[in-house]
């Protein structure tokens, strides 16, 4: 049965429609006979009880530099829609924050994906600390002598912000660095939050594995590979993705995460995996679907709108 979508995203004119995975959820959506409804986070109102947002109804098509159509620019009681997929990008601020704490406010009656309480509640880099077994070593701290300590037991060390994204000031602290005293001194000073170690994965260089998971079980990977002289393979700072395919240890990490996922409404995540440990899991508004589509063939929009779809019938 055609659902009523609205799309909370960050502007869909300034997207490349060969990589975002919102235009290929959208570009599903559309050609499974949902009606699409499109507007920016800042117009997103909580009035009296309802959650209203201002934007347009959306068409979507795979054509460069004509990939879209709105409607006029009209305001919807986002109650009365059946599902809400929360696709902006991250800072996971308290901008952010504030966003789930309304978005709850209709959900489940509402479809939210991913659920807002949940998004809200598993930042990316918190809710691996679940499973420290599957993960590297791993400081959070804002005191510079606990960091000092975690860099001195284990050599090299990633530095990194605990809400950052997209690759943004993540730093390689080798084992005889000397800037971890000026990083802290810059980070402390931009905010109050804490800051994130992890040991030093070597592995890294030959790939940062990004696995998709829907309704917690896993549909495919692709490989992340840094550009030369990086350590950081997202692509958003020149990471080449490459075919891989998910191995014995992916599935061991998906089995032990997917019920968790399942069971807090987290229906599109995306773990990161490097050389065998899991660094990250990914809720807020994970990527990398078109990439294994374009590898292997696996529409992985089919399969969220699957869930979804589910779901709501459910």
């Amino acid at each position: 049965m055609p659902l009523s979508v609205a799309i909370q995203m960050d502007p869909i004119e300034a997207i490349n429609i060969d990589a975002d995975s919102t235009f290929r959820i959208a570009l599903e959506a559309q050609a499974r006979g949902h009606a699409l409804f499109y507007y920016h986070v800042g117009d997103l109102v909580w009035d009296s009880g309802k959650v209203m947002a201002t934007g347009w109804s959306l068409e979507v098509r795979r054509e460069q530099g004509n990939h879209f159509t709105l409607g006029p620019r009209e305001t919807r009681d986002l109650g009365q829609m059946d599902v809400v997929l929360l696709r902006q990008d991250p800072p996971f601020d308290m901008g952010y924050v504030t966003n789930t704490h309304l978005l709850e406010t209709i959900h489940p009656k509402t479809l939210v994906v991913n659920d807002p309480f949940w998004v809200r509640n598993c930042p990316e880099k918190l809710l691996v600390l679940s499973f420290l077994d599957l993960t590297p070593p791993t400081l959070i701290a804002r005191s510079l002598p606990a960091l000092r300590a975690f860099k001195e037991l284990h050599g090299d060390i990633i530095l990194k912000p605990l809400y950052g994204n997209g690759g943004a000031g993540v730093f390689k602290l080798g084992h005889g660095d000397t800037s971890l005293n000026a990083l802290h001194e810059l980070f402390i000073g931009i905010n109050r939050e804490p800051l994130i170690a992890q040991k030093f994965l070597p592995a890294v260089e030959k790939g940062d594995k990004r696995v998709i998971l829907i309704d917690g079980e896993p549909v495919g990977a692709i490989n992340r590979v840094p550009a030369a002289g990086e350590t950081r393979s997202n692509m958003h700072v020149g990471g080449r993705p490459e075919k891989i395919a998910l191995d014995d240890r992916d599935r061991e990490i998906c089995a032990r995460i997917g019920p968790t996922l399942r069971e807090k409404g987290l229906i599109f995540t995306g773990i990161d995996v490097i050389g065998g440990w899991m660094t990250e899991i990914n809720v807020t508004s994970p990527t990398g679907i078109q990439e294994l589509e374009h590898f292997d063939g696996t529409n992985v929009a089919a399969v969220i709108w699957e869930a979804i779809e589910g779901r709501r019938a459910g």
